[in-house]
């Protein structure tokens, strides 16, 4: 039930972000795609002859080089590097569209998140950016216990210390279960607003509630 939920809302996400790719498109032609913390995956699943047809070249960023996977047979519109979200060594409007899904609830504190931010709206004209919301029950990160995320921490730890409430089962130690928590910080809708002045902040909405939120600048 969980994969085809998840399913579900990717086809969702998929039609609204190629909707997107098409009307920047338009206009601009190679259009440069920045996907920070990106798979190679996702954008196969988006289209390669999608993204040839509209002549899309995307450039896939993530923090370490262990995470960068081999592009193959997608080398014409596909590229990965290593960069800092909080700190990307781009120049200003290096990239006509910024794209990233589920990535700044993992960059740390408020401080980071506001540095997140400020680099998206800095290196692209256009932006896409998605993260679960605080206020929906379920953790996409700890599924198996909703609304841990609205417990006191040292409760949480303690929960995932004996209990295997992470896709990774228990928690090994009192550090690693307050590093799981501290990695995954969820955002409410005026959180996002107040991040992204210049964006419509769109909601996915499961059984009538906000599930999550993206963020568009057009």
């Amino acid at each position: 039930m969980r994969e085809q939920l998840s399913a579900k809302f990717r086809a969702r996400r998929d039609v609204r972000l190629r909707e997107l790719i098409v009307d920047l498109a338009r206009n601009k032609k190679p259009l440069r795609v920045i996907d920070v913390g990106g798979r190679v995956a996702y954008w196969r699943r988006v289209g390669l002859d999608f993204l040839r047809q509209h002549q899309v070249e995307v450039r896939i960023v993530n923090l370490f080089e262990s995470e960068l996977e081999p592009v193959d047979d997608a080398a014409d519109v596909l590229s990965c590097g290593v960069a800092d979200a909080c700190n990307l060594a781009f120049p200003d409007n290096s990239f006509d569209l910024y794209h990233a899904n589920s990535v700044i609830e993992h960059v740390g504190g408020w401080g980071n998140m506001k540095r997140y931010a400020a680099e998206a709206r800095r290196v692209a004209r256009h932006y896409y950016v998605q993260t679960p919301n605080f206020w929906f029950p379920v953790e996409p990160h700890f599924w198996k216990f909703p609304a841990i995320h609205w417990l006191p921490r040292p409760l949480a730890a303690w929960l995932m210390l004996h209990f295997p409430l992470a896709h990774t089962g228990k928690a090994r130690s009192m550090d690693k279960a307050f590093a799981m928590l501290e990695g995954a910080q969820l955002l409410t809708r005026k959180q996002m607003q107040f991040l992204f002045p210049d964006a419509q902040v769109h909601s996915e909405r499961l059984f009538g509630l906000a599930k999550s939120f993206i963020a568009i600048r057009r």
